[in-house]
């Protein structure tokens, strides 16, 4: 069993040397760049229209029509997803194989994926379908399909993202949550799956409808505690602060004079650590998020789009280097820890046994909604390659069960297979986003002239989806 185990770690290791030391790399921050180019940065020059919208839907919320979700409810949908272990274990694993100088390409990834994502988001909108029960479907499996005109690919992507995120991926969620709750409160892994997987079966069976409600309930509370908690640890940390963003700006160009040459830590992994991790974390290029997006009953297109690169900022610039600051003001990096155990330290050296358990319930918070958001980007890719609600009960079975898995298994075994499901995923992803991105480009300038001339914002999705739907 252990020499099968170590062949399956070798392969995956050599698959994912490839994808992320060479392909992905340059791929996302290469597409990023490239659309944030010819988009005119509409992450910096449209940001402040994109927050106001995305915060007044926190206090004004909106109806959703039957079968689809109002645009906050598809963004909180996004962050659920988003905001997981990416933003806490995630963020310790760069920091301990790539060294604090992760942290910033981690920041780089996030700002160029701004721009990704809002093409993501737009394209979902414009070749997104309606199924046989009348529920809004899309993502990037459609736009692949409906733009690319490739049936093939997509459903290369479909197949990919369901392991990905609904079976890998909801595995790492798992194991991450019972790691936590394991060392706080000394539950049995195997135990804590099983809560997991009764609790995510409740929310999967009530459908969109369900998964929506709770996103939006949950998502907003959920990081302003944990936000809040950081906050708390940086005040007590203060002193600490500027030498901490010093390592982070010296350590991602030169990190042996940070950490020393003995570490050999050099660039290529503070940049291959900190894209993959916020990759892995803001999910931009990857083609996960869009599948909510999707489905937000919006009048233009441009305006989902514009919302989705808030989740971005919110998850990576945000929640990310909150953690991040953590980590390193109390120096629970250099603890020997793996993992979220890090991070679990680093509260824990700020507040006590106390600061352990705030974070497994936080932990425990993102990781859940992450579990639920990616479950649903799995069922919308389901509904594309199978007609008819047994393909469903069937995939949401497997999810259970791979949650359960997912408890017990080691750690750095499952992030890496995670990583390796992921960048597989992303590749036809990028493919259609690098093909497409004039149509996003032209729904933008129709979104600005109806503004220049002072109309009511407006889009035919009727026309374009006639043939579809």
């Amino acid at each position: 069993m252990e020499s099968l185990e170590r062949v399956l770690v070798s392969i995956v290791s050599f698959v994912n040397g490839i994808l992320w030391n060479y392909v992905l790399i340059f791929g996302l921050v290469g597409t990023g760049i490239f659309l944030s180019i010819v988009l005119g940065f509409p992450q910096v020059k449209r940001f402040g229209a994109a927050a106001k919208k995305v915060f007044g839907g926190v206090f004004n919320k909106e109806e959703s029509k039957e079968g689809s979700m109002s645009s906050f409810q598809a963004l909180a949908t996004s962050i659920a997803a988003q905001i997981g272990t990416g933003n806490v274990a995630g963020v310790a694993t760069a920091i301990t194989t790539g060294g604090p100088g992760a942290v910033f390409w981690m920041w780089v990834s996030a700002f160029f994926g701004m721009a990704t994502m809002f093409v993501e988001a737009t394209l979902a909108q414009k070749y997104r379908e309606k199924d046989v029960d009348g529920q809004l479907v899309g993502g990037p499996a459609y736009y692949i399909k409906n733009g690319l005109k490739s049936k093939r690919l997509a459903s290369f992507f479909a197949i990919a993202l369901i392991i990905a995120l609904g079976f890998i991926g909801n595995m790492v969620q798992s194991n991450s949550i019972s790691d936590a709750i394991s060392r706080a409160f000394n539950i049995p892994n195997i135990a804590v799956g099983i809560a997991i997987a009764i609790i995510a079966g409740l929310i999967f069976i009530g459908g969109i409808s369900r998964i929506a409600k709770f996103a939006e309930l949950v998502v907003p509370v959920m990081a302003a505690i944990y936000i809040l908690g950081t906050l708390i640890v940086a005040i007590l940390y203060r002193s600490y602060i500027i030498p901490v963003f010093k390592e982070i700006f010296v350590g991602a160009f030169n990190p042996q004079a940070v950490l020393g040459g003995a570490a050999g830590i050099g660039i290529k992994e503070a940049i291959r650590y900190g894209v993959a991790r916020g990759l892995f974390s803001n999910e931009a290029g990857m083609g996960s998020t869009p599948n909510s997006h999707a489905v937000a009953d919006v009048d233009h297109p441009t305006e989902q789009g514009l919302s989705s690169m808030i989740a971005v900022f919110i998850d990576t610039i945000l929640v990310c280097t909150a953690t991040a600051l953590v980590i390193l003001t109390t120096g629970a990096d250099k603890s020997g820890l793996a993992g979220v155990a890090i991070t679990q330290e680093g509260f824990n050296i700020a507040f006590g046994a106390i600061g352990q358990k705030f974070l497994a319930v936080c932990l425990t918070f993102f990781a859940f909604t992450t579990v639920v958001g990616w479950y649903y980007f799995g069922e919308n890719n389901v509904r594309f390659l199978f007609k008819g609600k047994l393909a469903i009960r069937v995939y949401q079975i497997i999810v259970l069960i791979f949650i359960v898995l997912g408890s017990y298994q080691k750690v750095g075994l499952v992030w890496d297979l995670a990583d390796m499901f992921n960048g597989i995923m992303v590749i036809p992803n990028l493919i259609a986003l690098f093909l497409l991105f004039k149509e996003s480009r032209n729904l933008l300038i129709d979104y600005d002239n109806q503004l220049a001339r002072g109309e009511r914002l407006h889009y035919n999705y009727e026309f374009e989806n006639s043939n579809r739907i």
